[in-house]
């Protein structure tokens, strides 16, 4: 299932499949957020903006309006798959 970062939920992981290489910052690249790689949101600050999010081992945070760009597919938490 195809989303971005910004509809992920506290917790959730996913993995990058798309990025819009033009629109998106060199350093978040540097970083590491490029596809095939692992993202997890790990905290959103009390006005939604920004999203702090977990790829190759660096905690970064982006803006919304940055992580509603990058397209991701969700990960199956191996907790809800085994209570369906």
């Amino acid at each position: 299932m195809s989303t971005t970062i910004a509809n992920l939920n506290v917790g959730e992981k996913g993995i990058i499949e798309n990025i819009p290489y033009e629109m998106v910052p060199l350093k978040l690249l540097e970083m590491g957020c490029l596809p095939g790689k692992e993202v997890e949101l790990i905290q959103i600050a009390p006005l939604n903006d920004p999203l702090y999010i977990k790829v190759n081992g660096s905690h970064l945070a982006i803006r919304k309006e940055m992580a509603q760009l990058i397209v991701i597919t969700k990960r199956e938490n191996l907790c809800e798959t085994i209570k369906s």
